[in-house]
């Protein structure tokens, strides 16, 4: 177990930036990089005893969240403007909470 876990860490330790940015290719005349949150993560462990058991798993996430353009020599950040929303979502939830939970400390 000890030898597939250090072969898969050996394997995912430098791929987080190479994902991150993808390579750049060209799309309707201009040339973009994909840009994306990668994160990932691995976990094994075992109990000694009389019935030894272990166990180990893994998982990981992609978020694309937009792109580099080349356009005549400008380069710009273009945001994913959906995954923007999704993650402002809960944001502006808690901000509206916490404004609602002030206004009512305020009035009592």
């Amino acid at each position: 177990m000890a030898d597939t876990f250090a072969s898969l860490v050996e394997t995912f330790k430098n791929i987080g930036v190479s994902r991150a940015y993808g390579s750049p290719i060209q799309l309707g005349g201009e040339e973009v990089i994909p840009v994306a949150l990668v994160s990932f993560g691995f976990g094994g462990g075992w109990e000694a005893g009389q019935e030894g058991a272990s166990g180990g798993g893994g998982g990981g996430m992609v978020l694309p969240l937009g792109v580099y353009r080349n356009v005549g020599g400008q380069v710009a950040f273009r945001p994913n403007t959906v995954v923007a929303l999704v993650c402002l979502v809960p944001l502006v939830s808690a901000a509206g909470a916490a404004v609602r939970k002030a206004i009512r400390a305020a009035k009592s």
